[in-house]
């Protein structure tokens, strides 16, 4: 079978988490290509994740890399044994990889929280809403069409028997900018007090009232099986940024916990987002 061309995230997730395991054991990529019987490119082609693995082959790595961490070991064998293709993948050669390694990025958390300072978050808008935010970075309209209706397929995570527990912490100025008519934006708040109330969704709102300690930006933080396996996105206008390393994984935990402080609570928040739309 010829090498990936293109490894979505995750594909290359997993072999960088193999890495790191063969790295800790003090072994070669040309170490790793002998045990497996390839070529030499084999490691580099695993561990880029242009080459798949299976389950079996993960287990029989890390037994030779001595990993003693069973948790670390079940979950990338878990990931190794995911098979088949996600509806993002619909979307290939449409939208760049990166709204698509979002998607698979949500469809796998186990829980995930935000942080939205400008924006409702993503999964969170109405379509309305998320036309007119994409109408002032991309001018082709069948793009914008195609953009809104990917965010909308995203929120399919929440139509799970058990879906993943979503925590968003909105700041006020979220709430107030304007974006688009007054009547889109009072549709979009009165969404959000609506998903206030789904099955492990919690919508808590930062006040301008609040003082902010240090610098405070948008970001996603997925959690995984094992902290280890954690990831978070930070967005940008036309793509985004996915960060694992654990100094950016404690930094990004202890930002949540900075925020989450000094929000209102949950009941709070429903009343205060009422407030605002009725303001429009």
């Amino acid at each position: 079978m010829p090498p990936r061309s293109y490894p979505t995230a995750r594909q290359k997730r997993l072999g960088a988490e193999l890495r790191k395991m063969r790295e800790r054991a003090g072994l070669s990529g040309a170490d790793i290509a002998r045990f497996l019987g390839g070529e030499r490119a084999t490691a580099s082609h695993i561990e880029s994740g242009r080459y798949g693995v299976s389950a079996e082959r993960v287990r029989h790595l890390a037994a030779h890399c001595s990993a003693t961490d069973k948790r670390l070991v079940n979950a990338l064998a878990a990931m190794a044994e995911e098979r088949g293709k996600g509806w993002w993948e619909e979307y290939r050669g449409r939208l760049s990889p990166g709204f698509l390694d979002l998607a698979e990025l949500e469809h796998h958390a186990l829980y995930m929280r935000a942080i939205d300072m400008l924006y409702v978050p993503g999964l969170l808008q109405t379509p309305a809403y998320a036309k007119e935010l994409i109408l002032g970075r991309v001018s082709r309209l069948p793009e914008v069409e195609i953009r809104v209706e990917h965010r909308m397929r995203r929120r399919e995570i929440f139509d799970r028997p058990q879906p993943p527990e979503f925590q968003a912490l909105i700041h006020e100025a979220a709430l107030r900018m304007r974006y688009c008519r007054p009547e889109t934006m009072r549709e979009q708040l009165d969404f959000l007090i609506d998903a206030s109330s789904w099955p492990g969704v919690s919508i808590q709102v930062v006040p301008f009232s609040r003082q902010i300690t240090g610098s405070v930006h948008s970001m996603l933080y997925a959690g995984a099986a094992i902290p280890q396996l954690d990831t978070v996105q930070i967005d940008s206008a036309f793509d985004g940024e996915f960060l694992d390393a654990e100094p950016y994984l404690v930094k990004y935990r202890a930002l949540w916990d900075s925020v989450e402080e000094i929000s209102l609570d949950a009941d709070e928040s429903r009343k205060f987002i009422h407030r605002i739309a009725q303001e429009m």
